[in-house]
């Protein structure tokens, strides 16, 4: 499928510029005043957006899983900071994470959907889903769902949903969304999650402009960054991974790796539905990148949101 026209004039305008100009820590405006919530932000990448955010004068709410681990976070920020439970793997979680941040707040400028895993063993979320489609797309699904009221009611509202590299070898799978009738692939389930990220910001873009509501939706990858991803599991794979990973000067910095995170979340010049990456696909400042063809399929996009509506349960505002 081709690039759409926006997307096309998109590139045109500002893809060139976005490669030749470096992008860097210091180009993130002041967000003094700004709301900004980040999932999976006790660590990793999540951490270093989080203090980014953080330092720029935003007011960060770091939604993790663990909350012990996100209360020390918080106090490496520097700066004030919250902490809201989030358990992706469970709807009933989000559901209150997501009330709990509309009683925290009444505006959200920025909300980056970072969590994740990848590459682990087969497990069932509490609702049922395969984990990586359940926790990296459709509890994200979820908890943007939830917060849309919120998101529609903030000028210049943002959400950065984080892909992957492993996207270009996704293949969506809507009659076995969760591996019940086929072996399972634990970097098959990875890939098919990390699609479903790009397939739902485009639709979530689209529909939101539609609808008339301001709020736009990018997505952004790390490229090779060193972060703990990938490292459980059994697998000969997880085992490579973890050996890799003690190697000095393998793979990005989280420094590096988050710039193009923060770029979707804070460069005015961003528009909805972009997609950005490090320059070198492994590493380097962020640019704007053209997504794998599959990832820009309306009809897979379409067929993907209605099926996370019925799944989740959640139906985006009108």
């Amino acid at each position: 499928m081709c690039l759409t026209r926006r997307e096309r004039a998109s590139v045109r305008s500002c893809g060139s510029l976005a490669r030749m100009v470096s992008w860097g820590p210091d180009d993130i405006p002041d967000l003094d005043g700004k709301v900004a919530v980040v999932t999976g932000a006790n660590s990793g990448l999540g951490f270093e957006v989080a203090r980014r955010l953080a330092a720029k004068g935003a007011r960060v709410l770091l939604a993790c899983r663990n909350t012990d681990k996100a209360k020390v976070a918080a106090e490496r920020l520097g700066a004030p900071a919250e902490v809201v439970e989030l358990d992706l793997a469970s709807l009933a979680s989000v559901g209150r994470a997501a009330g709990e941040i509309a009683q925290r707040t009444d505006r959200l400028h920025i909300l980056v959907n970072n969590a994740g895993l990848m590459a682990v063993d087969f497990s069932l979320t509490e609702d049922g889903f395969e984990t990586q489609i359940g926790v990296n797309h459709l509890g994200h699904f979820a908890l943007t769902g939830r917060l849309a009221g919120l998101l529609a009611s903030t000028p210049g509202s943002r959400v950065v949903n984080v892909s992957s590299m492993a996207h270009r070898n996704g293949v969506l799978r809507l009659d076995d969304l969760m591996w019940r009738n086929r072996r399972y692939s634990r970097w098959g389930a990875y890939s098919q999650s990390k699609l479903a990220n790009l397939l739902f910001t485009f639709e979530a873009d689209r529909r939101f402009a539609s609808a008339g509501v301001a709020t736009q939706v990018l997505a952004a990858h790390p490229g090779f960054t060193r972060t703990d991803l990938g490292v459980e599991g059994s697998g000969i794979s997880n085992a490579v991974i973890r050996s890799v990973s003690r190697v000095p000067g393998m793979g990005q910095s989280t420094a590096m790796g988050a710039l193009p995170l923060l770029r979707a979340a804070t460069d005015p010049g961003a528009s909805g539905a972009e997609y950005y990456g490090p320059k070198w696909m492994f590493a380097g400042p962020p640019v704007l990148e053209v997504p794998s063809r599959r990832a820009r399929d309306t009809s897979s996009a379409e067929a993907l949101w209605d099926v996370s509506e019925k799944l989740t349960g959640v139906r985006y505002p009108s």
